[in-house]
């Protein structure tokens, strides 16, 4: 693991990636890019309103368990090393008897694939940690140098997760994020082979857990119990939507650039073209809830950009939907959601089945359903991950934002895809947000454009495709 053959020198980078504090908690000297204390993430917005957990409550490092003070591996002569939070490497003090004056550390950080040198720097002791907090395939090279004396190579480690104890943190409670980065995870065991433990929200965990027999799936409630939980893993890797990272030190990529799913791919270093979603746990799920045909519709949302805003079109396709012989069964959280003036109400026609229900129940709903029609949420996730068709409305996100599905519905006529232009940051707190055109006519005309001919259009094809009756049906007016 740690030969003590001699490294030739990689290609060198403009702008060392790491910084280097000394015993007495100073910087080295090093023109160091400076290491954040914390991590401003946040979920998605994107989740929904489905019954899911709020996002996890901050802890040590902000939503993140913070790795341990001590890098977990121990290497000759006192240094310490681990890859928690990115390459991390801890240098005992020279200032002490027996080491000759004007003896020094070499600490190099690298990437073994590219050739790069990402640190450089030569200290009497302390700590060395990356800037990269995101998958990098690290090389750690440390050197003792005496006066007068053949560096000794003390250090020489390249970062191998296979066998590996390694913790993925997916901090928020939402049920899209969660569903949406988890198979990335599972791919960061098969394709690595190493040994991933990962964290979810205790709400989320009995959907998931049992399901994906890669990984060993932990809640939050548990991390929070175990201040010593961090200690026992070689490598880290922390989920989520750095909206702040000019960077790139969280995530190598923006997010509104690849999609919600892809960021956590592209951060774990595996796989970020596979749309297949994770395994859910579903009891009972070999019997239908009813005996008739039926589709399931999703109409809340946790901002109003992200609800289909034209004010006729869940009437016109509800009552396309029961022309063509279906029931229609809306598993929101909530029968009406809004805030101060503006709240959005069930649908008229639809069955409601809304309430604060396991989300394994509204799992059931979906696997034996025709269909699914809903927003940009937690819920259309839901029913990709029970394999359910699904007819997305959505036009403040991007279709590249979400899983792929053959029966996206967006208005490229209209304002489009606010949320995954980086000139805008999505603001939780105004439920009213609209980036380009708030407080003008054209207000949500993303989604407020998307009709109900449109729509129904988009179903009409889906039911041709997979067979289903209906698709021969005629809308009668409305009125």
């Amino acid at each position: 693991m740690m030969p003590n053959d001699p490294v030739s020198p990689p290609v060198a980078l403009d702008v060392p990636e790491g910084l280097a504090v000394s015993v007495d908690g100073k910087t080295s000297g090093m023109d160091a890019v400076p290491v954040p204390d914390t991590a401003a993430v946040t979920d998605s917005g994107t989740g929904g309103d489905d019954g899911s957990a709020s996002p996890a409550s901050g802890n040590i490092g902000g939503p993140y368990l913070a790795p341990p003070r001590v890098p977990v591996l121990e290497g000759a002569r006192g240094v310490r090393f681990d890859f928690n939070d990115g390459a991390r490497v801890m240098v005992p003090s020279l200032e002490c008897d027996g080491v000759p004056s004007g003896s020094q550390w070499h600490v190099r950080l690298s990437d073994h694939v590219t050739g790069n040198v990402l640190f450089d720097a030569r200290l009497k002791g302390g700590t060395v940690a990356s800037t990269k907090k995101f998958f990098v395939p690290f090389r750690v090279d440390v050197w003792l140098e005496k006066p007068g004396e053949t560096p000794e190579q003390v250090l020489h480690h390249d970062l191998a997760l296979s066998g590996r104890p390694v913790l993925v943190q997916l901090p928020v409670g939402t049920l899209g994020d969660t569903l949406a980065w988890l198979p990335a995870v599972r791919r960061l065991a098969q394709e690595s082979g190493a040994q991933v433990t990962c964290s979810v929200s205790e709400a989320i965990l009995p959907l998931v857990m049992g399901a994906n027999p890669e990984l060993t799936l932990v809640g939050h409630d548990r991390l929070k119990a175990e201040p010593d939980f961090t200690a026992r893993f070689y490598a880290s890797y922390n989920i989520g939507l750095f909206f702040a990272d000019r960077e790139h030190t969280r995530q190598p990529t923006d997010f509104r650039h690849v999609g919600l799913h892809r960021t956590a791919a592209y951060i774990l270093g595996v796989d970020p073209w596979n749309d297949a979603p994770p395994g859910i746990t579903i009891p009972d799920g070999e019997i239908p809830p009813v005996a008739e045909p039926y589709v399931v519709i999703a109409t809340q949302a946790s901002t109003q950009c992200k609800y289909w805003n034209n004010p006729g079109g869940w009437h016109e396709v509800i009552a396309f939907l029961k022309k063509a012989g279906y029931r229609v069964i809306c598993i929101d959280q909530k029968p009406y959601h809004g805030t101060g003036y503006v709240y959005n109400h069930i649908p008229h026609g639809a069955e409601d089945q809304t309430g604060s229900r396991p989300l394994t129940e509204r799992a059931r709903w979906l696997k034996h359903a025709s269909f699914f029609i809903g927003l940009s949420s937690g819920l259309a996730w839901l029913a990709h991950a029970a394999g359910t068709p699904v007819v997305m409305i959505s036009g403040f996100t991007h279709p590249d934002n979400e899983f792929a599905t053959p029966y996206r519905v967006i208005n490229w006529h209209t304002c489009n895809s606010c949320w995954n232009d980086p000139a805008f940051q999505f603001d939780h707190k105004d439920f009213f947000w609209c980036p380009r055109h708030k407080g003008t006519e054209r207000q949500f005309e993303c989604s407020r454009l998307i009709t109900g001919t449109q729509v129904i259009h988009t179903i009409r094809r889906l039911m041709t495709d997979r067979g289903l009756a209906g698709a021969d049906s005629q809308l009668a007016a409305v009125g």
